[in-house]
């Protein structure tokens, strides 16, 4: 590698990837994507750099973090029930919390709730509040705090993103039984509401009477500052936060880079502390300015997203070619270095409920020339819309239109500001790329593929999936409820509207003053920007 592909300051991300790179596959990934000795340290898919040494010392109080994070626009939002981008969550995240979040492990565990416990036929949840909680206002957090959040969500002239992931909730039906404890009717069986309420950002508390325009006021471990849409954010320290000692840190600065490279430069020249989603290109990089690497190996997902209800993806010929063209392997070792997961175009791989019997779909170029062939669409063009909205994913798709050419599909790539993707024509494209976090099978279903899903991205309106899923909620046997998910799931691996190729591994880059971070299979960078974990050495 030369001196001028070594340095932060080269624009790895937007690499054109020739035919000749694809063709050689696996076998140069290495030498193709500048494979530093940290990943040659690190193995194969799943494995990860260690984290500082020095996150089994005590922490120490203070100190200024400052984050580098991508993928914010000027509509960035403080709305802690309607957040879209990379910095809405990273802000958001610090000031709200919700009832139940996931651990490291994509476990589901208590935050704001102790507990959740159903009647017999999961229609009515007791939920027992965690003592001790107040608001940054001072106030406690109280039932009718949860009551409202739930009403705002449900609000029918303005239902949030939230709405269908706790749409069983009856909110006529829930009332107040003592101060930390409330009981939550359901219009018909909710046998996951506690993994809907773990769902990453959508169903986060807020008080009785939010105003989004209002000054922010949640129960997190740090207080809103101050707040410029697209460009920064501050937060300070909340000192009465209700786990004891945390947060370390007095002040978090978030501030928003367009690009990876920016980002990458901002840590290397010591302006951030720490950076987000960042590809395998600029690891070799990070490391020779002394600058650390951690590889999660993520539940996130990048996905390809068909549209199915306009051609030529109305067509389920048409999709399983699509999917048939991928080489997923040499897509993962090309765009990661083999880092993260294989995917099967099912999406929430860390649930239980995951169906790991499905047939592991490989390239049939063969195949999928003969599909497109019967489906009337030889020589196929298409437009793929792509932005720099997490890692990889640029990349991904100059490897996916050069994986095409051998089955005849020419892939035109139309490369849009991350600003500019989340506008107006999102949700519109026929053909594009977007990312998700891990969250578990059931309230992704209902954020994508069930009629009135907000970000319905593929258009999917199928009726046995609209069955299979109001089933799989009213099922309390967990069972039997895996079987309802099984063949929900095969029907996304047979006609779905979503490519998901891989998994990607969730790569952050620290100084090395910089100590708490640990391995996470969530799919969020930085923790679940879990800044509260974090202390300055």
């Amino acid at each position: 590698m030369s001196d001028e592909t070594n340095g932060p300051s080269f624009d790895f991300l937007h690499r054109e990837y020739s035919r000749r790179d694809v063709l050689k596959g696996a076998t140069v990934a290495g030498a193709a994507l500048g494979v530093g000795p940290l990943l040659a340290a690190c193995g194969g898919a799943g494995t990860s750099a260690s984290p500082s040494a020095s996150v089994a010392a005590s922490p120490k109080m203070g100190g200024v973090l400052r984050a580098g994070i991508t993928g914010g626009s000027s509509s960035d939002t403080y709305d802690a029930l309607n957040a879209v981008t990379q910095t809405d969550w990273a802000r958001i995240m610090q000031v709200y919390q919700p009832l139940f979040e996931f651990d490291q492990n994509a476990n589901s565990i208590p935050c704001l709730a102790e507990e959740m416990t159903p009647n017999a036929d999961a229609t009515v949840w007791t939920i027992r509040l965690r003592a001790g909680v107040t608001w940054h206002d001072g106030k406690p957090l109280t039932p009718e705090d949860v009551m409202y959040t739930f009403r705002r969500i449900l609000d029918p002239k303005n239902p949030l993103p939230g709405a269908l992931i706790i749409a069983p909730v009856d909110k006529a039906n829930m009332k107040k039984i003592d101060a930390q404890t409330l009981q939550v009717g359901c219009t018909s069986p909710f046998s996951n509401f506690p993994e809907a309420v773990t769902t990453i950002g959508y169903v986060l508390i807020v008080p009785d009477g939010y105003d989004p325009k209002a000054p922010p006021n949640g129960t997190g471990p740090f207080m809103a500052d101050t707040f410029t849409p697209g460009q920064q954010t501050t937060l300070k320290r909340f000192p009465n936060y209700w786990q004891s000692e945390q947060p370390y840190l007095d002040k978090v600065v978030i501030t928003n880079y367009p690009d990876e490279t920016a980002q990458t430069n901002a840590l290397a020249s010591g302006q951030v502390d720490v950076v987000n989603t960042l590809s395998t290109d600029i690891l070799s990089a990070l490391t020779s300015q002394g600058k650390k690497t951690l590889i999660s190996p993520g539940g996130g997902w990048t996905p390809f997203t068909m549209r199915v209800d306009i051609p030529p993806f109305d067509d389920v010929r048409v999709r399983q070619a699509m999917r048939l063209i991928v080489d997923r392997q040499q897509m993962l070792e090309l765009v990661f270095a083999g880092n993260g997961s294989i995917g099967n175009d099912v999406f929430s791989i860390w649930d239980p409920d995951y169906n790991t019997q499905l047939p592991q779909r490989t390239q049939d170029i063969e195949q999928a020339k003969s599909l497109l062939k019967a489906a009337g669409q030889e020589g196929l063009t298409v437009e793929l819309r792509t932005a720099d909205v997490a890692q990889g994913v640029v990349k991904a798709s100059q490897v996916f239109a050069q994986q095409a050419k051998a089955a005849g599909v020419t892939v035109n790539l139309v490369k849009t500001p991350v600003g500019d993707y989340y506008g107006t024509s999102y949700l519109k494209y026929p053909f594009a790329m977007d990312y998700w976090w891990y969250t578990f099978y059931l309230p992704q279903a209902a954020e994508t593929i069930i009629p009135g899903a907000v970000y319905n991205e593929t258009h999917w309106n199928d009726p046995r999936t609209n069955s299979l899923y109001e089933q799989a909620l009213a099922t309390v046997d967990a069972a039997k409820r895996t079987e309802i998910v099984h063949e929900l799931q095969k029907i996304d691996y047979d006609e779905g509207g979503y490519i998901i190729p891989y998994f990607p591994p969730v790569i952050d880059g620290y100084a090395p003053n910089v100590n708490g971070l640990v391995l996470s299979k969530v799919g969020s960078p930085l923790n679940q920007y879990a800044f509260k974990n974090l202390w300055l050495s």
